[in-house]
């Protein structure tokens, strides 16, 4: 029995040996290992997770983690040097540059105005859009407080709004576009992306906001059950035109957006953010690699790919 043993902890300690060597072996002189962080902006999250699992796919000794959490937990992480990169979903802040903020833009979406699917009045809504002053009233003034106020009928039904809770992307992008800030947004606050659309989903008098890919299913691309995007009557006139209509699908809001028929903001380019120009190969290969070959997978992915000369320039920033 003895023997046995030993034969078995030889045997044992031979295998571990042979598979360090194997693995030893496969890194080779110059191939990409290690690992990445990223941290920050739900907007971002779907994209970047992407892009780690195609980036792993082509390296397989390289491992990525990609954590969601909000805009400013990303670049407080960033900053820090908690992440190796933060996803940030809004304008960098001089304040930040000076504590060493460097960025480079990856891609784009947008921030759209979501209802229940089950709201009393959606048919006359999704008719007639709702237009800036409208929605600033809601979020902004809070003297629309009734949906009957909304669609110029009578209707006692009151506007149950929704915000977000946490310091994001989403929220500041969306009170931009209200000529605001995201403290003097109104509403009950909910936290995270998927938290905001979930509230409106249960609420058939909630309005909320949300990142278009937590607005649109990522499978079959059509509007989330039980949430409907809510129309921007763009020209205020009360009806929703034919060059306004491109909210179907996740496809045909991106496409709207490309061309340039979405305001911006609430369209916004989303961020890789790092403490002073990246230093670590790994990151700066990563980062270059988004910039130029990961961008296949954008469009697919229900984000909207930047121009050329734009991406370009991002490479230059890195000194490419």
């Amino acid at each position: 029995m003895k023997i046995i043993a030993q034969l078995i902890l030889l045997a044992s300690a031979m295998l571990l040996i042979q598979c360090q060597s194997r693995s030893d072996r496969q890194v080779g002189e110059g191939e990409l290992a290690g690992s990445i962080t990223l941290s920050g902006a739900w907007a971002l999250y779907p994209m970047a997770v992407k892009w780690a699992e195609e980036f792993e796919r082509l390296h397989h000794h390289v491992r990525i983690d990609v954590a969601a959490g909000g805009a400013g937990k990303g670049m407080a992480d960033a900053l820090a040097g908690v992440a190796d990169i933060g996803n940030v979903s809004r304008d960098i802040y001089p304040q930040e540059i000076a504590q060493g903020a460097w960025w480079v833009s990856v891609t784009k979406d947008a921030v759209v105005p979501t209802v229940n699917a089950g709201n009393p009045h959606l048919q006359q809504l999704l008719r007639q859009g709702m237009d800036r002053e409208t929605l600033r009233s809601i979020w902004i003034t809070g003297t629309t407080t009734s949906w009957g106020r909304v669609i110029k009928q009578y209707a006692p039904d009151q506007i149950h709004v929704y915000t977000r809770s946490d310091a994001c992307g989403a929220a500041k992008t969306w009170a931009k576009y209200l000529g605001e800030n995201q403290e003097d947004l109104l509403g009950v606050g909910v936290y995270g992306d998927p938290g905001l659309a979930e509230a409106v989903r249960q609420d058939q008098l909630g309005i909320g906001y949300n990142n278009i890919n937590y607005a649109y299913d990522a499978q079959s691309k059509a509007q989330v059950a039980g949430i409907r995007v809510l129309p921007i009557d763009l020209n205020n006139n009360a009806r929703l035109d034919s060059t306004e209509d491109f909210y179907h699908d996740r496809d045909q809001i991106v496409r709207a957006i490309a061309r340039g028929q979405y305001p911006s903001p609430p369209a916004r380019d989303l961020y890789f953010v790092c403490q002073g120009k990246p230093e670590k190969k790994l990151v700066r290969e990563f980062i270059r690699w988004v910039l130029t070959d990961g961008q296949q997978y954008v469009a697919e992915s229900g984000y909207i790919q930047l121009p050329s000369e734009i991406l370009k320039a991002q490479l230059k920033r890195m000194g490419e």
